[in-house]
């Protein structure tokens, strides 16, 4: 299985916590609203699209819809392959902070 980095599994978790609603925009709100970070849509685009490149994501083309002007959204979904590799960092994450007092550590 390949390795996602910490930013595509960032992106990986907003798909899948967006469900039908993820496409480029959405991502990038719910990562900014849950994160510290401040993100441009071009480099949301590119990790989607390096993620749809390792079988991670796949995308479909929505239906046009009025609040678009009838253009159509470019809607991600997470493959199975992305979830593994979602689970697998969770739990290797998981296991390397057990025991560790981080809440009360120094920023």
């Amino acid at each position: 299985m390949g390795h996602a980095g910490e930013f595509e599994m960032l992106v990986m978790l907003a798909v899948l916590r967006l469900g039908s609603e993820a496409y480029g925009v959405t991502v990038r709100e719910e990562l900014e609203q849950e994160t510290s970070r401040t993100l441009t849509l071009g480099t949301i685009y590119k990790t989607l699209g390096r993620l749809e490149a390792k079988g991670y994501l796949s995308s479909y083309t929505s239906e046009p819809t009025a609040e678009r002007g009838g253009r159509r959204k470019k809607l991600y979904e997470v493959m199975p392959a992305g979830l593994a590799a979602v689970r697998h960092s969770l739990t290797d994450l998981r296991r390397l902070a057990r025991g560790l007092d981080l809440e009360t550590e120094a920023p």
